[in-house]
């Protein structure tokens, strides 16, 4: 899917380069794996192999499909736990619905996203709507899990719906690229999504052969990972492919550069580029449950297991099986 609409060189353009500006370098670029979550769906462990430093403050990210399903086929989660961090849903072809615990949900729709705060403690649900799985169709998207500080691990849990008209859009001096600014801040273009640690989450597009320059907050860390398409990242120019993430470093600018030719599947080099500030504390995680130290994630299972994380409503949706 491309993020492209016509009328791009009417977009906000982010400023020219500033003199002096560095150019991020790549680090490593890595191959996610290919995996399954919840009742089926096809994944791809953005995340695996990259050391967990660099990661910081995510901690978990799939690339949902692309899969094109047959009638019946589409797959969702079944009701499940979570604590201690938030999970931001990003939807490029498809339709996922969202019901949890603490009355919060919709359908997220192509473009869309949604903004979960697990916090204390919520059960949620994940599934596609029944007209989808009866007639099947193309679907895709991304799951990142964002760690909460400390502090904030056991705040009330919040649910935010963002489509894709509240994304913030902006170009590059030439129209060769855009940035849908999802959550954050980039470039000082601020995006929907409300977050409890500074960063940035973002869909950029760009065009056959041209160049992106993307400012960026040299106190955040950088994480760019291929949706479609070929090309180069970096100062450097490392090259890079769908399933591919890159580790940028050491910079304010990011440097994004798609292949002149691309293949037949993609109008664009897609990527999902994020960042934020490390929280450099300690990290246990276990299944759905992202806590600071062994001892707590025993108690968050305790606690769901009590049922003191809420309830399923009473009505609640189910995924829909032909």
């Amino acid at each position: 899917m491309s993020v492209v609409p016509e009328g791009t060189l009417d977009l906000p353009k982010f400023p020219a380069r500033p003199e002096g500006a560095k150019d991020r370098r790549t680090l490593t670029v890595t191959t996610a794996p290919r995996g399954f979550e919840g009742e089926g769906f096809p994944v791809r462990r953005a995340f695996a192999g990259i050391d967990p430093r660099y990661l910081d403050p995510f901690v978990h990210m799939d690339q949902m499909g692309e899969v094109e399903y047959a009638p019946g086929e589409p797959k969702g989660t079944p009701w499940h736990p979570h604590r201690g961090f938030e999970t931001f849903t990003y939807l490029l072809a498809g339709q996922f619905l969202h019901q949890d615990s603490n009355g919060g949900g919709g359908t997220i729709l192509e473009g869309g996203t949604q903004y979960m705060t697990a916090g204390d403690g919520i059960l949620h649900i994940e599934t596609p709507p029944e007209h989808l799985v009866v007639s099947g169709g193309l679907f895709h998207g991304v799951q990142l899990w964002i760690n909460l500080p400390q502090k904030m691990k056991r705040i009330a849990p919040q649910y935010q719906d963002l489509q894709g008209l509240d994304s913030a859009m902006v170009s590059t001096q030439d129209g060769g690229a855009l940035v849908r600014v999802l959550a954050g801040s980039i470039g000082g273009r601020q995006g929907p999504g409300i977050s409890h640690t500074p960063l940035a989450i973002s869909h950029v597009s760009v065009a056959p052969g041209a160049r992106a320059d993307i400012p960026w907050r040299s106190d955040f860390n950088a994480l760019a990972y291929v949706l479609a398409g070929s090309g180069q990242v970096g100062g450097d120019r490392r090259p890079i492919k769908s399933g591919q993430m890159a580790v940028l470093v050491e910079g304010d600018n990011i440097v994004l550069q798609a292949n002149d030719r691309l293949d037949s599947s993609t109008d664009n080099l897609e990527v999902f580029l994020i960042g934020g500030v490390p929280l450099r504390e300690p990290v246990f995680q276990y299944g759905p449950f992202v806590m600071s130290s062994r001892a707590e994630v025993q108690e968050a299972f305790d606690d769901y297991q009590a049922g003191r994380f809420g309830h399923i409503p009473a009505h609640a949706i189910q995924p829909h099986r032909v």
